[in-house]
């Protein structure tokens, strides 16, 4: 069932009170990242909703809003394939309201703590996890999910999203779910659609990096920067670094030394294309 209307899914809604809502928010151009994230939420609850919604207000002035894919009519036909019970696909207007500028001087924006938002991608999108909390838990209010779904490979948002729930008592569960990797180890994004063959290959540094991180620290080292040198003899003259990155996975502090506990997280621009992946140093 396709609903583009807040009040018609409100309706339909109603009619699940005794039963257990997932929610799987995207925003379209699905793949199997996203169907892994579907299927679990099938395993878990009696109903599954996917939002479909290209979010206008987590993209930065220069970043590929317009460009980004939209895929609708392919998204529904692989939603209907999982058994999903609705793909709620609203417009702006239905979700933001007709004539609101879209910035904080006039709408009202979930700001999550800087602590958290002032590292990794927060620090260069800025405002980014502003937009992504607002759509999030104004999805959250109009679904009234039980649980929730999102992906590892969006780690600083997955951390963000659970301290918004914490911190706002969203009663509503956050499953994480493993990261979808190709068969050459590239984690899935809608953003590959982006790449030429050879820059699918090129990208492949980004796992290695991280591959090869984990594998020193499973032989002993943990000193975060001398991991972190270690990636360096990956990198050529098609890769753009933005970042690279070992923190605790449940808080994204700061670590001196690699633990148990940490994540190596990398986002890096191969043929303009600006991709993000991350590791779990023990798992």
């Amino acid at each position: 069932m396709l609903l583009h209307n807040i009040e018609e899914l409100r309706d339909q809604r109603s009619e699940w009170k005794n039963l257990t809502v997932g929610l799987v928010p995207t925003m379209g151009a699905l793949h199997e990242g996203h169907l892994s994230l579907i299927k679990k939420a099938k395993e878990t609850c009696d109903k599954v909703v996917v939002s479909v919604f290209v979010n206008p207000i987590q993209f930065g002035p220069s970043e590929d809003f317009d460009k980004y894919p939209r895929t609708l009519d392919k998204d529904m036909e692989l939603c209907e394939k999982e058994g999903v019970d609705i793909v709620f696909a609203p417009t702006p207007e239905t979700m933001y309201g007709k004539g609101n500028r879209l910035s904080n001087d006039t709408l009202t924006y979930v700001c999550p703590p800087f602590f958290y938002v002032n590292k990794l991608c927060g620090k260069t999108r800025i405002g980014h996890f502003d937009g992504v909390c607002t759509v999030v838990l104004k999805l959250f209010n109009i679904v009234q999910p039980d649980y929730a779904f999102f992906g590892q490979k969006d780690a600083q948002q997955v951390v963000i999203i659970k301290k918004m729930v914490n911190d706002l008592n969203v009663p509503v569960e956050i499953v994480q779910c493993p990261i979808v990797r190709e068969e050459s180890g590239l984690a899935l994004s809608s953003r590959n659609k982006y790449l030429s063959e050879e820059g699918k290959k090129d990208a492949l540094v980004l796992s290695k990096i991280l591959n090869n991180i984990k594998s020193c620290y499973k032989h002993g080292i943990t000193d975060i920067k001398a991991l972190k040198e270690t990636a360096y003899s990956f990198l050529g003259d098609k890769h753009e670094l933005e970042y690279l990155e070992v923190l605790n996975k449940n808080t994204l502090e700061e670590q001196v030394k690699a633990d148990d506990d940490s994540i190596a997280l990398i986002a890096c621009r191969v043929e303009g294309v600006r991709l993000i992946d991350n590791i779990y140093l023990c798992e």
